[in-house]
């Protein structure tokens, strides 16, 4: 791992051991990308790559007369010059021009990598990480922007993000401030985007890229299950384990833009950013904008590789603290046993069966506060209701704590309900835009976490409760879209900044009670998925999948899941049958066999299920105690896909290759079909493995495969719907 700066050249080359990223000062003094790609050997002059000639109807700089930005590869491109490709900043000055011209002043490099200011990022020490950051400024506006790249050792990534500061003698106002920009010198790719809505999150869907536009975006004020904030572009060809490909994902939890751009001249420019179409932000005298961190992999060997990146980085560089790679509890959660019709005595008896079945932490879900037995009214107003209560949530976390569980709660804090004593106090503290009918969702109304007295009130409230209760988790949802979105507290020219600031304000409530209790494991939760990103992981090592708990939908939900987010991330729970959400019955073991690949839990009274089950459900349990670490931590393959056959499958090997757990599942049954094989993966070749009794060579499970009829040949011939396994795979 290094950087390089050529002076006489003016160029930089990051690399490591996998990749290599070149770039250069340009003729016109910005940053002109050369190469992205596999580890090359350095060279001090790679000018010959840049393009020096004009095209018919091309627009080139008046002193060369021979470069135009349109046909080079630019690093952070802006518009009006001579590129006529999609920009990744504007900035709008005083006289009403948006056209910019950022040129090299100076540089900077050095090991590690530094934070972000209020903004999740990844980290790094100095051993693991370098850092370039590439100061620019526009001699007309006197704007300076600092363009940050950081390269890790152990990982084929470049981290970026980019800083704006207004040293002119003027305000001014950014219009667009995306966080990366690359581009490629050939459109030979796929976009492949992660795309869904509620119950239905991070569905992969793969279109050619031609000449034009693709791309996807949130305006929903969350990053939103309907678009995911992670987008890769692969090769034609590259599959799980071979081909090339590249990722961006965004480290944010707001409004975003990911887009792919080909031009008629054959590059390809691929951005991501804060969503332009919901941002402006108004930069006074001396102030700075600091955008979000993007983070960029790249593979010569299949997605299955690049997850594998992904994962490892994200569970060692952006998950902080206690539950930095550390096994998650099994829970329980009162949810779908009892939605808000509890009381105290029921909520023990739940946790007393849990308990019996080994399960480690209770979850108290919605409806412990205010005046709150339905969505209609008391969300807001941060007090036990003692009729549920009569010990508050101190007295009912002891009585759980003496049972021998952990205990955690639900809160919802970013929303209220017009029936609540928050409303009614400060209705001025709401999303609202003047004159105009409000609109409800989940029959609440969105606060206002652009203003600080908002944020400060919601965390007095919520840390009186944490701190007089012994306290191990807390699950933190967020159940509807901005909408309407002014703020009261801000003038019409800051009016853009709202959303932002929104999400700036959700994230410093976060870090103040992360620095308050340390030790709380935070879930977050957003209907589910709609707030499933990398920003989340940096507060709240996992998240809620899904809202939609039924096993076979899950099974397509956690493999979408898995490009881009590690399986220690994803929440994942056994629930009660017929499922709400679909209707449907798998069996409990099915069920279980889903769950395990993430947190796993239940969300069920585990008093209403037969002898039989519960028998099973300690089994699961030991189960999972004794093999969460592998399956959170290890390796994980993707190996069948749900959406290209009725039947799924994945693994996940340790490290050391010595253990593996594999799982498969049944989506659909084909009558009168032989069972075949399916080849597993990541084993070591000459190692001799036991699975289901008998022994196998790594090759031989690995080249031709495992007959899944060995597994249970009735089952798997004649067919069932829904039958899966999971079995463990150690080596002798």
């Amino acid at each position: 791992m290094d950087i390089i700066w050529h002076s006489k050249t003016k160029q930089y080359h990051l690399y490591n051991d996998e990749i290599s990223y070149i770039m250069a000062v340009s003729p016109l003094g910005d940053l002109s990308g050369i190469y992205f790609g596999k580890r090359i050997h350095d060279k001090e002059d790679m000018s010959y790559t840049l393009n020096r000639f004009s095209l018919p109807n091309e627009s080139v700089d008046p002193d060369t007369e021979s470069y135009s930005m349109e046909l080079n590869l630019q690093e952070y491109p802006t518009f009006g010059v001579t590129d006529f490709g999609t920009q990744a900043f504007e900035v709008e000055q005083k006289n009403g021009s948006r056209l910019s011209a950022f040129v090299y002043k100076d540089h900077k490099i050095f090991k590690g990598k530094k934070g972000l200011t209020g903004l999740p990022a990844t980290y790094a020490g100095e051993d693991e990480a370098m850092t370039l950051e590439v100061y620019l400024e526009d001699e007309l506006t006197k704007m300076s922007l600092t363009l940050s790249y950081t390269i890790f050792d152990k990982y084929p990534v470049i981290a970026r993000h980019a800083v704006f500061t207004n040293n002119g003698a003027t305000d001014t106002k950014l219009t667009r401030a995306l966080s990366a920009c690359i581009d490629l010198p050939d459109q030979d790719y796929e976009w492949m985007q992660f795309s869904g809505a509620w119950a239905r999150e991070r569905i992969p869907e793969v279109k050619k890229i031609s000449v034009g536009s693709v791309s996807i975006e949130s305006r929903r004020g969350a990053s939103s299950a309907n678009q995911n904030p992670f987008v890769i572009i692969k090769r034609p060809g590259t599959d799980e384990f071979k081909g090339e490909a590249l990722a961006m994902s965004f480290v944010y939890s707001g409004n975003f833009l990911a887009q792919a751009e080909c031009s008629n001249y054959g590059r390809l420019r691929l951005l991501m950013g804060i969503n332009p179409n919901t941002f402006t932000w108004l930069l006074k005298k001396g102030e700075s904008f600091e955008t979000p961190e993007v983070v960029i992999a790249r593979t010569d060997s299949g997605l299955n590789d690049l997850s594998r990146t992904y994962h490892e980085l994200y569970n060692n560089n952006l998950v902080r603290g206690k539950w930095r790679n550390t096994p998650r509890p099994i829970l329980i959660n009162n949810w779908e046993a009892t939605y808000m019709n509890f009381d105290e005595e029921r909520i023990l008896n739940i946790a007393t069966k849990a308990k019996e079945a080994g399960v480690e932490l209770f979850v108290l879900d919605d409806g412990w506060f205010g005046d709150r037995d339905d969505d209609f009214s008391g969300l807001g107003d941060w007090v036990e209701n003692p009729k549920k209560l009569p010990q508050g949530m101190a007295g009912l976390a002891r009585k759980v704590n003496a049972i021998g569980m952990k205990f955690g709660f639900w809160i919802e804090p970013e929303m209220v309900n017009p029936d609540s004593n928050l409303y009614r106090r400060h209705p001025e503290w709401l999303l609202a835009t003047p004159g105009r009918k409000g609109s409800l969702g989940r029959h609440q109304c969105v606060l206002d976490f652009s203003r600080q007295e908002v944020v400060d009130y919601i965390y007095d409230m919520l840390k009186k409760v944490m701190e007089n209760a012994p306290i191990s988790y807390i699950k933190w949802d967020m159940n509807r879209a901005l909408t309407e979105v002014f703020s009261t507290g801000l003038p019409a020219e800051e009016q853009g900044m709202v959303y932002h600031k929104y999400v700036m304000g959700v994230y410093s409530l976060y870090e103040r009670l992360i620095n308050d209790f340390p030790d709380i494991l935070f879930e977050s939760c957003s209907s589910g998925g709609n707030r499933f990103d990398a920003g989340m992981l940096y507060y709240a090592p996992q998240a809620w999948c899904s809202d939609n708990t039924d096993a076979i939908d899950r099974i397509c939900i956690q493999y979408g899941t898995s490009y881009g987010y590690p399986i220690s991330s994803i929440g994942s729970h056994v629930s009660a049958v017929p499922n709400l959400q679909t209707g449907r019955s798998a069996s409990i073991a099915t069920r279980a066999n889903v769950a395990y690949f993430g947190t796993f839990g239940y969300e069920l009274d585990l008093n209403h299920i037969s002898d039989e089950e519960f028998e099973e459900v300690k089994e699961q349990v030991k189960f999972m105690k004794e093999h969460r670490e592998l399956i959170q931590f290890g390796t994980f393959y993707r190996l069948r896909s749900p959406f290209e056959k009725d039947q799924a499958a994945w693994i996940v090997v340790s490290k050391d290759k010595k253990k593996a757990i594999f799982g498969f599942y049944c989506l659909k049954s084909n009558v009168n079909q032989i069972p075949g094989f399916i080849k597993l993966a990541g084993l070591k070749e000459d190692s001799v493995y036991t699975l289901r009794g008998e022994e196998y060579y790594g090759d031989e499970l690995m080249n031709m495969g495992f007959k899944l009829g060995r597994l249970s040949t009735t089952d798997l011939v004649i067919g069932q719907d829904f039958v899966s396994y999971v079995e463990v795979i150690e080596a002798k």
